[in-house]
């Protein structure tokens, strides 16, 4: 199990540098119609799905069955993106910039690991289970279809290429750039700003590995955020071993990771914002929590592996997200700039 401690840190060093949030990919849509790290979400679906099921073909892992539960799905679904928003980041985003020493951060990763625990185990599990008699036959697309899956990969691996391809075409903006401090290799660890593609690369790169690492352990899954984050809580407050598994270890690793990236890069420093800014962090946190045990997974369960196997809830789950991300945004940023006099100018900024 302590490969999940590596594969965590791994994650979460890549995540701290490359500044990969699934939030701000969803916000970024809305606030700037800038769509370049939700691409970057695409490719790292894309190289994963061909990554997993060149793996599955070999007999090196497997995918467990699981239901469809489509209405906990699109209900978690709208619930978690809501909450990821005003908490001001993902389930992967809050452990990272935790490990930052963002204390706004930090309570919400509290908020969500006790939301989800208490929406598996405890207190809330009631609405779990009434909302998951509701099912489909088919979990997977490529099964209502009656196609290969190799026939969604291939498609999906296309359509990403050409975004990918069409995004990087565009002029780039010139910008000034102090001299570097470090050199070499240094310099791109710890100094250099990493483009969302390269982090997606190397996110999809973990991701896969992370199957096999998992499956040897016993533990037949990819990356999740959700239940191990929940598994802890329950750790913590019980005392009991038996849910501590190979998950558990990948988010430690996850919050190892982040702090090593941010102290090795000068990023790390404890900040305290203000009271309405920790109490949304409080709240968000709770509702990602429950809104992702709804879901059967986050950003990352569902957003980048399930969908990566296309399966119906990863991809139903990563479009209410969306809509749950849209709802918040507007509410807490949009509609309060428009309230406040300003307008939208090309680019998403807003001036009076």
């Amino acid at each position: 199990m302590i490969t999940g401690l590596f594969v965590g840190f791994l994650l979460g060093f890549v995540l701290q540098r490359g500044r990969f949030c699934v939030v701000g990919a969803y916000r970024d849509l809305f606030l700037t119609k800038k769509a370049t790290i939700f691409i970057a979400l695409f490719i790292v679906i894309a190289l994963q799905s061909v990554g997993v099921w060149i793996l599955h073909d070999l007999g090196i892992i497997a995918f467990k069955n699981r239901e469809f539960y489509w209405l906990s799905t699109i209900i978690g679904g709208i619930i978690f993106g809501f909450g990821m928003v005003i908490a001001g980041g993902c389930a992967t985003g809050t452990w990272y910039r935790a490990g930052e020493g963002l204390i706004g951060s930090i309570v919400a990763l509290f908020c969500y690991a006790l939301g989800a625990a208490m929406t598996k185990y405890g207190a809330l599990h009631f609405i779990q289970e009434n909302l998951n008699v509701y099912t489909t036959r088919d979990s997977m697309i490529f099964q209502t279809l009656n196609v290969s899956p190799w026939v969604l990969v291939i498609v999906l691996c296309l359509a990403t290429l050409f975004f990918a391809l069409k995004e990087l075409s565009k002029p780039k903006l010139k910008i000034a750039r102090l001299k570097p401090k470090k050199e070499g290799i240094s310099h791109i660890l710890f100094e250099k700003a990493w483009h969302p593609f390269v982090t997606a690369i190397l996110v999809a790169i973990i991701a896969i590995v992370a199957w096999v690492l998992s499956t040897w352990s016993g533990r037949a899954d990819g990356l999740g955020i959700t239940t191990p984050s929940a598994n802890l809580m329950m750790f913590l407050t019980t005392g009991n071993t038996g849910i501590v598994d190979w998950g558990v270890f990948l988010v430690l690793g996850i919050f190892i990771g982040s702090f090593s990236a941010a102290k090795l890069s000068n990023e790390f420093r404890f900040r305290l914002p203000d009271m309405r800014t920790l109490a949304l962090s409080a709240c968000g946190g709770i509702l990602m929590g429950f809104g992702a045990s709804l879901a059967g997974g986050c950003t990352i369960g569902n957003g980048l592996v399930q969908t990566s196997l296309f399966s119906y809830q990863g991809w139903v789950a990563m479009i209410f997200f969306i809509i749950g991300a849209y709802i918040a945004t507007y509410m807490f940023i949009i509609k309060k700039n428009v309230n406040a006099g300003f307008t939208t100018l090309a680019g998403g900024q807003y001036a009076k």
